[in-house]
């Protein structure tokens, strides 16, 4: 039977470097054994992935699963309509993994003068320090699969099954935060490269039993249908 929808928490997880706040869900059993989190949205020009946190933040959870969302975490790109933050930072090329410097603030991969260094990346940190998820799946767009590697592979297989998706295993890059997650804390951690234009909602769907599928992956429980 699945649990019903019930939202366990809401939080700040951090601001913008325009202060604007980076929100976060937490859903389905706090308690659970499977805990799995959700970013919508890194670069604000690539934010499909915030309609299939709502399909998300709405449907039933199978038992066992702590469900952590946070739809946008780059709101000051959104707001100016750029990938980069609001100090012309690329938040995915922020964290510490392979990190080296390059450019200039602008730049479309610009990772900051040192990891950490933007509110929003250090936001994602403490969240993940605080969750310690077993799986994340971070959104982005154009490409139109799903990119894993390391011990995120088995999790990246059955998301791209479950949404009828090309599976890409391919080592990470610097600075990203996937890399970082894979070496440094050893947590299974991949992306989602969304098609380009926005989702219908029926495509929400299958990406949201993609994250099932994922979270479920490795536990012996099969992903149950969405309607």
């Amino acid at each position: 039977m699945l649990a019903p929808l019930a939202i366990a928490a809401v939080l700040i997880a951090g601001h913008s470097a325009q202060g604007r706040p980076i929100v976060a869900h937490q859903l389905g059993d706090p308690a659970g054994a499977q805990r799995v989190l959700v970013v919508g949205c890194i670069h604000g020009t690539e934010c499909a992935g915030v309609r299939v946190v709502r399909v998300l933040r709405r449907m039933p959870l199978p038992p066992g699963i702590d469900l952590w969302l946070v739809p946008d975490l780059d709101p000051d790109g959104v707001a100016h309509g750029t990938r980069l933050n609001g100090r012309g930072v690329d938040l995915n090329r922020n964290f510490p993994a392979g990190w080296r410097p390059r450019g200039r603030p602008g730049d479309l991969q610009y990772p900051g003068p040192r990891p950490f260094s933007e509110p929003e990346s250090r936001a994602a940190r403490r969240l993940i320090d605080q969750v310690r998820p077993d799986v994340t799946i971070w959104y982005h767009q154009h490409m139109d699969l799903v990119w894993a590697w390391g011990p995120s592979r088995a999790a990246g297989a059955a998301y791209a099954h479950a949404a009828g998706m090309r599976f890409a295993p391919m080592r990470w890059l610097a600075g990203t935060a996937p890399h970082w997650q894979n070496t440094a804390l050893k947590q299974r951690s991949f992306v989602v490269e969304l098609p380009a234009g926005t989702l219908s909602a029926a495509a929400a769907r299958r990406q949201a039993r993609g994250v099932l599928a994922a979270a479920t992956s490795g536990t012996g429980r099969a992903a149950p249908p969405i309607a």
